[in-house]
């Protein structure tokens, strides 16, 4: 299953009164597992960036005045999602620029290009109820690394939100773990289940120190439990 995890950073909030993207960000997983393939693009969005967009993506309407319009990139963009299911945290907000966009473009709007949206906005509050489920705060509960996040960053989101997608999903704690067929081929022992009859395994016995030791704190336990630990009563139960 191809999924692309997308995101944007944009001058402001509303596209609809006029506020456009400066960046998009999107990395290619294929069976769970990142393929390497990405795409990322500054944009020039043709308007002053709000304040609030700069603090938070740090973008100035400087460093944007030679980027490119998305209209230059639109088709590139269209290739690289089409057919794929589209990952996004808060989706609605990107795909209401996405599809003013593309309308600008004279292109259809972003669903007609994909297989289907999810949004992990909604799978982390379906999980999470009640939490802040902003993408720092899922990279923190999900001890996913975003040390390097110090600015919102369309390509740098798209990679965290891979990381927290398949741990919020499940079905693998992390992505570094990625070996091609080829390499499977040459790993040797690790092409099948392991003989642990080659391995001679030491057995540590504990010193009369340690056991004493032990015995000790047995007895802290159950006394403070008044006498109620399971393991004495078993003993005396096994002794009767």
């Amino acid at each position: 299953m191809r999924q692309i995890f997308l995101d944007t950073e944009t001058t402001g909030l509303s596209p609809e009164s006029g506020d456009r993207m400066v960046e998009i960000g999107c990395v290619e997983m294929d069976n769970r597992r990142l393929t390497g393939r990405h795409l990322h693009f500054y944009l020039n969005p043709e308007r002053r960036n709000g304040e609030g967009a700069v603090a938070v993506h740090g973008l100035t309407d400087e460093f944007l005045s030679d980027k490119p319009l998305f209209a230059q990139v639109a088709d590139e963009v269209v290739e690289f999602i089409r057919g794929a299911e589209i990952i996004i945290h808060n989706a609605s907000f990107d795909v209401g620029f996405l599809n003013e966009e593309l309308r600008r473009c004279g292109l259809p709007k972003f669903s007609t290009h994909v297989a289907a949206v999810t949004d992990t906005l909604q799978m982390a509050r379906d999980q999470f109820p009640g939490k802040s489920n902003s993408l720092d705060a899922l990279c923190k509960r999900l001890e996913v690394d975003n040390t390097n996040r110090t600015l919102h960053g369309a390509l740098i989101d798209a990679n965290l939100l891979a990381e927290v997608y398949i741990r919020l999903t499940r079905g693998q704690d992390s992505l570094v773990m990625d070996m091609t067929e080829e390499s499977r081929g040459n790993a040797g022992d690790l092409g099948g289940p392991a003989d642990l009859s080659v391995f001679a395994l030491p057995v540590l016995a504990a010193s009369d120190a340690e056991l004493a030791d032990h015995e000790r704190v047995l007895g802290e336990i159950d006394k403070a439990s008044g006498g109620k630990t399971i393991w004495r009563a078993q003993q005396q139960e096994a002794v009767a």
